[in-house]
């Protein structure tokens, strides 16, 4: 197994074959908008290969220098449940050496699957992942704040980080209306609406 960047073509089909069956739309950014920040060297699109064949997807969202969000972690619909989630995981740790990745996983209590929800969220707490003292929400959809670090970090610098990777791409204004970060602990959450820009 090796991990790879993928190529505009791969991250195309990948797209269609695995994120779009894998996630609901107001979780999954429209392809064009992933390929614009790919173009403006805001995006890792992390593939991993089993020969010619990709088996998973681990894409990261650029921030400031040192900092990336995990954007999507999915394993090929046909390969689950083999281990192939937490070797990716591992694999793209290890292509960022020194990088802080920033997780964000559906929190359970609001999920429309919370045992799928639990057990994600049990996977990356497995995988390393630390987890932070604050939730977000994106798009109506609250999550829990997960980070990979070699260290522990204080949630005020999480914060600031995970602030600033979305306001590389979206406006004050756009960023008032569907970015909580952090989200009040007892708010309710927004109206879900599809991930745009």
């Amino acid at each position: 197994m090796e991990l790879r960047l993928a190529t505009p073509e791969q991250l195309e089909t990948v797209y269609d074959a695995d994120l779009k069956v894998s996630f609901p739309a107001a979780e999954l950014k429209p392809l064009r908008i992933i390929q614009r920040m790919l173009e403006d060297g805001y995006y890792r699109p992390w593939c991993l290969f089993d020969g010619t064949e990709i088996v998973g997807e681990c894409f990261l969202w650029l921030g400031e220098p040192g900092w990336a969000l995990l954007d999507y972690l999915c394993i090929s619909p046909c390969c689950r449940n083999g281990g192939l989630g937490a070797l990716l995981l591992e694999k793209m740790l290890e292509a960022e050496p020194g990088v802080v990745i920033l997780g964000e996983s559906e929190m359970p209590e609001y999920a429309p699957d919370p045992a799928m929800a639990q057990r994600r969220l049990g996977f990356y707490a497995r995988n390393h992942a630390r987890l932070a003292g604050y939730d977000t929400e994106m798009f109506g959809v609250p999550y829990k704040t997960l980070y990979w670090a070699d260290a522990p970090i204080s949630d005020q610098r999480l914060i600031e980080a995970h602030r600033a990777i979305y306001l590389k791409r979206f406006s004050p204004e756009k960023f008032a209306r569907y970015v909580r970060i952090p989200r009040e602990p007892n708010a309710k959450p927004l109206p879900q609406v599809a991930w745009n820009e």
